[in-house]
């Protein structure tokens, strides 16, 4: 038996279809959905972080096997057996990850993975601006989330950069991840997080605002709701520098 099937054969063995079921709702796979045609046969992540340990390292063939499966809980474990390998094998782990981005296609498996190695990779802001405008949403989720590694360490430029190219996406998983990846900027530097608020609250979808105020004290919380800045703190300036709203 290939390394391969003999991964394979230990996620199948672990597998409870209902369990799948349920996991199949939760991650949105029916039609038209944001996760439509991925499919699930139900393990929890502990049992496959189980898997990671028993089957770390695994090479090139045998993360991309994985990675081209339609099971999602194996393409999950090939990712985390990247982020295991990746302290070790920076950039052919990097390579590797990039070329699948395709295969990184529902958004647990995006966050499980793109701060670890896209994020700890130090890409560059213009390549994250690029990804953040692919019209592949989870390439877009990867370019915000991915900053989560730089918020870690103190720099806050990549993200609100980043956040600020998403303003204008249509999708509602960009908005809960971008305000996400605000909030943390907030937990750190509510300083920070304000300015950009001040700059932008006027255009920020509904959710993304939500999420990016949702440590605030509840006056401020709710001035920023009602687009009032000057009770929210600071002054306004959106007032007269906001740039033109962008078509959604």
């Amino acid at each position: 038996m290939n390394r391969i099937a003999e991964v394979q054969k230990a996620v199948r063995a672990l597998a409870d279809p209902k369990r799948a079921a349920g996991l199949q709702g939760f991650f949105k796979t029916g039609p038209g959905e944001y996760g439509e045609g991925d499919v699930f046969v139900g393990l929890t992540v502990p049992q496959i972080r189980s898997l990671i340990r028993r089957f770390h390292p695994a090479d090139d063939a045998v993360v991309s096997g994985l990675l081209r499966s339609p099971i999602h809980e194996e393409r999950l474990l090939a990712l985390l057996l990247l982020v295991e390998r990746y302290p070790k094998d920076r950039d052919r782990v990097f390579r590797l990850y990039v070329k699948h981005f395709n295969r990184i296609n529902n958004w647990d498996l995006v966050d499980a993975s793109a701060e670890h190695i896209v994020g700890a990779q130090q890409v560059g802001r213009a390549q994250l601006l690029r990804w953040a405008r692919s019209t592949h949403l989870w390439t877009r989720r990867i370019a915000i989330v991915s900053t989560f590694h730089s918020i870690r360490a103190g720099r806050f430029g990549d993200t609100l950069a980043v956040a600020a190219a998403l303003l204008a996406d249509e999708e509602d998983l960009m908005h809960k991840a971008t305000g996400w990846m605000l909030r943390e900027v907030g937990k750190r530097d509510v300083a920070a997080l304000e300015t950009f608020l001040r700059r932008h609250h006027r255009r920020m979808p509904r959710t993304m605002l939500r999420y990016a105020i949702e440590r605030f004290p509840e006056p401020k919380r709710k001035a920023w709701l009602r687009g009032d800045a000057d009770q929210a703190g600071g002054e306004d300036r959106s007032r007269t520098c906001m740039p033109r709203k962008a078509p959604r």
